[in-house]
Parts: structure tokens; sequence; C-alpha cells
């Protein structure tokens, strides 16, 4: 058998190439003499996508069980097996594959290589691991046909499924890139897969990002990869970072393979999609996805969709800690952050929040740990009445460790604008970078790593109703977006262009109405236009920044007329978008906006007809759904907060009197009220055990940044102590910046 593959090899040599396998190979060549390492379950086709794989690049081919397992033991591998037994025979085969050397080859691997861990680590050492991801239910048909009912490891009782399922944790320890394989895929389908996954890992430079107002020749002469956008945040022209090729897109039968994941799994398979292993290696990934979605998050589902009513239905997102969508990204997010991190330097990361982001990012930072947490700060600034009350008392709950909050006696918008002029100021990040090793970076929304996590969330609201018969895959939905910052709304743009069949995207506005007025006229007009207040305070927002990628994606990638519009916004307050592209904008999403009184209308009528509570950004969702979606397919919901995180407003609509002065009675008052959802726990804690603290309130304004150092005070701070001594410095520099002395304590 040895032979004979050598034999095939030697064809493989000999055979004429055509055009696009002389491409391929030109392309394996960029590996040297590193092997390619198919890895899979048994059955998964391994021998057969690699001989397959080995023709179309010219290379030897070795299939591990054929020419090593069976050269080294001079007995076919079913005979070792039954001679020895299973444990035995991993501990033999381990020891074998540890024996085995070879370079510049196709290398199939066994289905149970992957359990001996010193085996895997010499292999590896040698070549590129790829993962063949094939759908247990494929591989138990094919091993039926095989008349294999048993395979390595499998313990009497033990189901062929779950044997599958226990092995895959090993699997994903060892692999580089995963070929994600639909069902029913033909080995040559894989075998194409496997191809285009090693040019994908060769062309790393391919998956660079660029701004959305940076022209095409400045940005071709800098690579920017995912691990630079994650740590600046903010381009430094002033636009936000995109991928510059856009989103992978995958086709029906490989979504199929996610219908029936966990979340964990969905969000895995979809951000190695996103995310080149160059930058985060697969294992490292998984690792990262497991800690952000697990006991931290109320619900195993993690982001669950409910029927709420008739064809419409609610996905759930407050089950993480805070209690709100920003957990989907938040808890994921700061530890992509530490680990791009260069190793040298402190970062401070600077956010501005209408509510949720800030307790989201106060959660999710101060979850860091090792020398990141000491090199990591964070500030939060929140608008003092901006807020609900239960939203400030979970920022200010944090006292202690590396994450602070500040608040302003202003708006949302001047707070993110403040912080846009503070990374605009050389004379600042200069400063910070030269006497303190400091680094300004942001969490908000506008940094990518922030809106990637929430592509996952509604690709799985989507596949969630697929599993549970609601419709086949293909048929469309619509999603309603209580919108704020625009950001929400643009990972549903991005899930629509990985291949999620979201028919309208519809963003649903309060009183302040920014977006519907936009979408319906392509004119952005902040000119004396006031923030309102209402009882919907996280999409209390004017200025929407990731309308700006928005913008970017209907133009086809338009840096030029992104930078004039989005320039002329900043000095005029204004801007309207040219005719044409305003049609394109209206045909992918639409907008519309509720009044305070219709929004709680909506929570009293549809806890009337349900027993279903909806919190005050659900509730503006669900009358901008009702008057806009057209009932021919379902309508989802984004349920973006817990309604225990506004009780005030929620006791209103349902015209509850004697309320509970006590945040954890109201709390809990409105859990009985309600017969869903629950209780949120995590609220309730935070809440038990902060009570009311003291918290710093300052003056809005914006003091330019002092031309002589000498003239910056030091002496005094506005901002508990951090971690280290450096930590208090830069977090006390960054709200004098900000000229935020301390107007009034709080109690």
């Amino acid at each position: 058998m040895a032979l004979l593959n050598v034999l095939r090899a030697v064809r493989c040599y000999l055979s004429p190439l055509s055009t696009s396998k002389s491409l391929l190979s030109t392309k394996a060549s960029l590996l040297g003499d590193k092997n390619i390492l198919l890895m899979g379950a048994p059955g998964a086709g391994k021998t057969t996508v690699g001989r397959i794989v080995a023709h179309r690049l010219g290379l030897p081919v070795i299939d591990v069980d054929d020419d090593v397992l069976e050269t080294t033991w001079k007995m076919p591998v079913a005979a070792k097996l039954a001679a020895v037994g299973g444990e035995r025979f991993l501990e033999e085969e381990g020891q074998a594959l540890c024996n085995f050397s070879a370079s510049g080859c196709v290398v199939s691997l066994t289905g149970s290589n992957p359990l001996h861990s010193a085996a895997m680590q010499h292999v590896k050492e040698s070549g590129l691991v790829i993962y063949l991801d094939v759908d247990s239910e494929d591989i138990i048909q094919r091993l039926a046909r095989m008349k294999v009912n048993r395979i390595v490891g499998q313990e009497a009782g033990a189901s062929m499924r779950d044997i599958l399922h226990y092995r895959k944790q090993y699997y994903e320890r060892w692999l580089d890139m995963r070929v994600l394989c639909g069902t029913r895929d033909t080995v040559e389908e894989v075998a194409e897969k496997v191809l285009k996954a090693m040019e994908r890992y060769q062309n790393h430079a391919d998956e660079t990002f660029v701004s959305t107002r940076s022209d095409s020749a400045a940005s071709s002469k800098q690579k920017t990869f995912f691990s630079d956008v994650v740590v600046e945040g903010l381009a430094t022209d002033g636009g936000l970072y995109v991928p510059k090729n856009g989103f992978p897109n995958m086709d029906a039968r490989e979504w199929l393979r996610l219908a029936d994941m966990s979340y964990q799994e969905r969000a895995l398979v979809l951000l190695e999609k996103c995310i080149h292993p160059l930058d985060v290696p697969a294992l490292d990934l998984r690792t990262m996805i497991f800690k952000a979605y697990g006991s931290n998050f109320s619900s195993e589902a993690i982001a669950p969709v409910k029927h709420l009513i008739h064809n419409q239905y609610v996905q759930e997102l407050f089950h993480g800690p805070t209690a709100s969508f920003k957990d989907l990204a938040l808890q994921l997010m700061p530890q992509l952050f530490s680990y791009c991190l260069p190793q040298m330097c402190n970062y401070l990361i600077l956010v501005a929040t209408s509510g949720d982001t800030g307790s989201a990012v106060l959660s999710g930072f101060s979850r860091l740990s090792g020398t990141d947490i000491h090199r990591t700060g964070v500030l939060v600034f929140f608008p003092e009445e901006g807020v609900s009350e239960i939203q400030k008392l979970q920022m200010t709950s944090y006292t202690e460790g590396n994450a602070r909050a500040v608040s302003v006696l202003s708006d949302f918008d001047f707070c993110q604008r403040t912080i846009k002029r503070m990374f605009g100021e050389g004379g600042l990040t200069g400063h910070l970078a030269v006497e303190y090793g400091t680094v300004l970076s942001t969490a908000n929304s506008i940094n990518w790593a922030r809106l990637l996590p929430q592509v996952v969330y509604h690709s799985s609201a989507y596949l969630d109703l697929c599993r549970d018969g609601v419709i086949k895959f293909g048929e469309p939905i619509d999603v309603c977006i209580p919108s704020g910052n625009f950001g929400n709304a643009m990972s549903a743009v991005y899930a629509k262009q990985m291949g999620i069949p979201i028919r309208k995207v519809i963003c649903a506005s309060n009183h302040n109405r920014i977006i519907t007025d936009f979408i319906a006229t392509g004119e952005y007009d902040l000119r004396g236009r006031p923030l309102l207040l209402s009882h919907s305070p996280a999409i209390d927002i004017l200025k929407s920044s990731n309308l700006e990628r928005f913008i970017f994606h209907v133009s086809d990638g338009d840096s030029r007329l992104v930078k004039e519009l989005f320039t002329r916004l900043d000095r005029q307050q204004h801007f309207q978008v040219p005719e044409p592209l305003l049609g394109r904008i209206q045909q992918e999403v639409l907008a519309g906006w509720c009044s305070e009184d219709d929004c709680l209308a909506a929570i009293q009528s549809v806890h009337t007809q349900t027993g279903y509570l909806m919190d005050t950004h659900t509730a503006v969702a669900k009358v901008v759904a009702d008057r806009l979606h057209d009932g021919s397919c379902p309508m989802v919901l984004c349920s973006t907060a817990h309604y225990g995180k506004f009780a005030p407003a929620v006791f209103k609509a349902l015209q509850i009197q004697n309320i509970p002065q006590d945040p954890v009675q109201q709390l809990k008052k409105l859990g009985a009220t309600a017969s869903r959802p629950g209780i949120h726990r995590d609220l309730v804690t935070c809440l038990q055990e902060s009570g009311r603290r003291r918290h710093t309130v300052c003056q809005a304004d914006y003091e330019p940044w002092p031309t002589r150092w000498g003239c910056l005070p030091f002496g005094h701070c506005c901002v508990e102590t951090l971690v280290q001594a450096l930590q208090q410095q830069y977090l006390d520099i960054a709200v004098r910046k900000m000229n935020y002395w301390p107007s009034q304590k709080v109690e």
C-alpha cells in the first residue's frame, strides 16, 4: 500500500496542470516544505480528499493509516485494534506518529490521532492542520455504508453520535483552519474548500481593513490588520474601519450546519471566517468565546428567540451580566483587545455611553486577568440626566479595579464628540505616549471588535427559526431594531451580506427620530436640533456614528463621498446624500419612530395580551414593526434590554401605583407582574451590592490641551486610584483634558 501511494505521488508530479492548478501550486509553494495535514472524524473523507488535494497541488500524499501505522505494525489497523484494545491502541498509534517525519506532503491523519497530545504537537510543527468539519449525520451514514459500527475509544453503551460529539473538542484544539462542510457535500466540493482555506491562510495580506474616509491609494500603502483595528478603534483620518473585501459569504448548506449548534459553536464558526487565524489563532478564539458566553449569561441559549404574538418573535439579548444587548459584544471584545495589545504599552479605553454600553464595558474589562487588567484602564463618561437610575447604579458600582464611570452635565452626543476630539489631538496623545507609555483607544461601537460579535446574534436568530421549523432556510425574515448609534442595525446588514436572508432591516427610533428622518429624506440635519430625553435613553442619540459605515456600504465603498459628507456634518451640522444613493438606502433599510405615549401603550398592550413584559426600547421596536411590517414573513424584534433597567417607565406603562422606592424591590414587583421573561438575577445582585454610591459629576466643558505641560496640575484626582499609580495618573489626565473637574458629588 505504501508503494502504491508513492506511485500515485509520482503520477501527480508527472500529470499536466491546468491553469487553476498551476496557480494553486504557486500558492502551495508559499508553505515551503510544510505539510498540509487533514484532520477529522472517521468517515470525514480525509483519505479521498487528501488524494484530490495532492493531485491538484502536485504534491505527494500520505495516509497515516496505510503508510505509517500499517507499515510500522506490519498488520492491518483493524487487527491491531482487536489485539490490544482501545486504550493501548491510542498510545501505540501516538508513538508511531511521533516517529513519523515528512515534508511538503498532503497528510491524511486518522480520526483518533488528535486524542494523543504529544503526537499532534509533533505533526503540527510540520505543517498546517486543516479540520474537515463534517456533519455527524453524514459521517454516521458513511460509516454505516462501510459497515463500521464502532470507532476507537467508543465504549460499550455509547452511541456513535456521542463519541463524535466528544471528539470535536480535540479536533478544535489542534486546527489551524476549519473547513465547514455542508450537509451532503461531495468529496470534490470539500477538496475545493480545502484549497480555498489554504489560499486564505497564505494570503493574510488580503484580509486587511480600510477607513471609510481613506482613498484606495493611501490604504494600499499600509496594511491594517484585524489586530490593528481592534487596538486603534478609530482610524487616524477620523473614519471607521471596515473590511477591505467585505464579509465572507456562506452557502445554504453551511448555514444549515449551524442550525443545531449552540450559540458558542455558531459564534466560533462565524468569527473564524471573519478573523484571520494569523491575527487570532482558532484555539485562542475558541477559549475567548467560551469564556465570553458561559455561566455569566442567565440563559444557556445566550440569545434565545421567543414567539411573541402572531408572526412576531422577540430575540432576548438581555441575559448577559448587565442585562442589555451590549453584553453580547462586550464580554468578548475586551478579550480580543487584550490579546491584540502590544506588550510594551498601557492602554486607556475611553467610552461614551447613553446607558447600556457603560456598564457592559465596565463589566467586560473588569473580567480581564493577569497583566492585562494591570495595563488596561477604562474610563466611561455618561450623561448625568440621560440614563435611568438603575443604569447609573450599575455604572457607579465599579469603584475598584481598572474601570471607572464619570457622569457629565450634558448629553451623550457631547460625551462622544469630546472623546473623538481627544483622539484627534496630537498634543494629548503624544504626551500620554511619551510620558506614561499609554495609548488611547475606545470600546464604543466605532471599534470593529464591538460591532463584529453582533453579527453572530442576528445570524443566530434566523438559525433558531430554522431549527424550530418556523421557516426553511432561504425564506426571508425582517428584523426591527431600536436604533441610536446604528451599530446594531449595521451588524444586521452585515449578517445579510454573509448570507442570512434578511429582507428588510427596520430601524426604530423614539421621538429623537434622526435616523428615521434621514432614511426618509436623505438629509441628515443637526442644526438647531435638541436632544430630547425619553423613556428609551439608550437610543437618545442624534449623531449616529455607524451610519458612516452604512453609507460606505451602500455607496460601494465610495470613501471620497463618505469623507465629504461627514466632514460637512462636522463643520456645518448637515448633509444631503445624492438621490440615487437615497434609493439604495431605502432598498436596504426601513425606518420609523414612535412617541412616548405609544411606547408605553405598547408595553401595556403586549403584557395584557400575552403576559410578556417588554422594556421601553423593545416597545419602540414593536410599535414601529406594527406600522411598517406587512406580515408576509416572520418579524424578529431585537429586545435590547431587560425591563428591569427601566422600571419606573414600565410601572407607568402598566399603570401600577404605590411603586417601591428601593430599586431591588421595584425589580421584584415587576418580576411578580410578568409571566415572562423572569427577573434578571445579575441585575438584582448588582443593585443589592451597590446601594447608592457617591459618584463624580462633571461640567460639560472642553479645554484645549495646554501647550506647556507645566501648567497642568497633577496633584489632584477626579477618579479613584486604579490598580497602579500610572493608571491613576493617566485617568486623571483624561478627566482634566476635558476640564471635567467635579462640580458636585451625588449621593
